[in-house]
């Protein structure tokens, strides 16, 4: 069973180090998000980096706008963006500031008040354990699950509202790399990450 450990919180050299990197060792990390005191938490098991250079699918690719202004933050800041108007997506910011670089947190592995995640998901106070396959594999799925909106957008990683604490160390031999899904520009950069045999990645 998963015991909260905030004494373990990631510490900003861990998001300082390079952009493909980070996206490989955010794996196998936990996610937290507090809600009235509640923690909510999931294994990271998918992510995928976006750059600043030679990526056009990278929000900062065309430089910085309203939009995407916290990702161009200097690291360790929640950057969510909204999708087809009514779906949210987090990244966590990468680097130096003004560079514009991130990984998009793709899918979760839930842990802890997974009843609470599922309320949130699916609008329904009866957990259907059947479900949590589904509840949180998938970058929208994960935001709605913990309830992570626009208005989370530049949050602080170092805080106590979202944040992201030890967990188990993926080996390299277990991290499958594969090319972006789910875009149209440089989708073929090997820029997605996973966790072999994890059955809650979004898409294998």
């Amino acid at each position: 069973m998963f015991e909260l450990n905030v004494h373990s919180k990631l510490k900003l050299n861990f998001y300082k180090e390079p952009t493909l990197k980070v996206a490989q060792n955010l794996l196998g990390k936990v996610l937290i998000r507090v809600i009235s005191g509640i923690p909510l938490a999931g294994i990271i098991v998918e992510t995928e980096a976006y750059l600043s250079q030679n990526d056009e699918a990278s929000h900062s690719f065309n430089g910085k706008s309203k939009r995407n202004n916290t990702m161009f933050n200097s690291c360790g800041y929640l950057y969510v963006y909204q999708i087809y108007g009514i779906h949210y997506c987090c990244n966590v910011v990468t680097g130096k500031e003004n560079v514009g670089e991130a990984v998009l947190i793709r899918a979760i592995e839930p842990i802890l008040n997974k009843e609470i995640m599922h309320k949130n998901r699916f609008n329904n106070n009866n957990f259907i354990p059947e479900k949590l396959i589904s509840l949180s594999n998938g970058p929208a799925k994960l935001c709605k699950s913990l309830a992570i909106t626009k208005d989370d957008d530049g949050t602080n990683l170092l805080g106590n509202d979202i944040y992201i604490v030890e967990g188990n160390t993926i080996p390299k031999g277990k991290i499958v790399i594969t090319n972006r899904i789910g875009i149209n520009k440089s989708k073929e950069l090997p820029f997605r990450f996973y966790i072999e045999d994890n059955k809650f990645i979004s898409n294998k």
